[in-house]
């Protein structure tokens, strides 16, 4: 059985999030925002602040211990985590708002891109003793006509039997249940790998800290994570989930919707087997 010999820090977890981050901001870049967007935006959001201090009566010794906080969150490369954890399930609902297809989701904080491509009927790259169940993960990419979308990628990544992510953790191997998995010319797919596990966000730092002074649980059900994406087509950023899975009602995120849970079926070789259908839409 596999086993990770050194939990991964949430210093470590931050660091590599925010290079991961800066290494996918500096390769895509982001569209300028015009003056009075920034004005709007962060004069809504100050304002929201000073509606909770005025309404809470703040005192300043809280004060303190917010900016103490906030500085430790920036110190610990913490930001792509505690945003992606309580803030990007917002972002991700209004964009929503517009879209059609698949159902999205967050990208969350552990994506690493430039990873294998494999065909369509693949195994995830993965350790000899791998643990977990094994699971087969299969469907088909169509456009919102219903036509199958050949060549289509599905960028998939997931925690280990663990709840660990290569990249993210030490003493996984790098692009560990990580890869591109390329549709055939009916846009289906069939991926090998194991059913991976419900996981804490990193307890140790600045975030994990917010999460004990307010009693929350700083659980995310069992998830794998999806970019799917072809030409002239819209990128689906979304997580699938597992029906009946521990913390899928409670999900620190908050990302969970009923349109993204799986129900995999016990094989008679003994394996899970989950399937499940994108709908692309046109690119804008």
């Amino acid at each position: 059985m596999t086993t990770t010999e050194h939990k991964p820090t949430a210093a470590g977890s931050g660091a590599s999030a925010t290079e991961s981050f800066r290494r996918a901001s500096a390769q895509g870049g982001a569209a300028g925002v015009e003056a009075d967007r920034i004005s709007t935006v962060a004069r809504a959001v100050l304002e929201g602040v000073h509606a909770a201090i005025r309404t809470h009566q703040v005192t300043y010794p809280e004060f303190q211990a917010a900016k103490k906080w906030l500085i430790e969150v920036g110190e610990g490369g913490e930001w792509p985590l505690f945003l992606d954890v309580f803030v990007e399930h917002v972002v991700e609902e209004v964009a929503a708002r517009t879209q059609q297809g698949t159902k999205g989701s967050i990208l969350g904080p552990y994506y690493l891109p430039d990873q294998q491509r494999l065909p369509s009927a693949a195994t995830l790259p993965m350790r000899p003793d791998e643990a977990g169940a094994p699971l087969v993960f299969a469907g088909q990419v169509c456009d919102t006509a219903g036509d199958p979308v050949a060549g289509a990628e599905l960028d998939l990544w997931q925690a280990d039997e663990q709840g660990y992510y290569s990249g993210f953790a030490p003493d996984i191997p790098d692009g560990n249940l990580r890869g591109v998995i390329v549709t055939d010319d009916q846009g289906r797919f069939e991926v090998t790998t194991v059913r991976p596990a419900p996981y804490q966000i990193p307890t140790d730092g600045p975030t994990g800290t917010l999460c004990v002074a307010a009693g929350w649980e700083p659980w995310r059900p069992a998830h794998l994570h999806l970019l799917v994406r072809a030409p002239g087509h819209r990128q689906i950023t979304t997580q699938l989930y597992f029906q009946g899975g521990e913390w899928l009602d409670a999900d620190i995120a908050g990302a969970t919707k009923p349109e993204l849970v799986l129900d995999p079926q016990q094989q008679a070789d003994g394996r899970l087997r989950a399937e499940y259908d994108f709908v692309l839409e046109p690119a804008p």
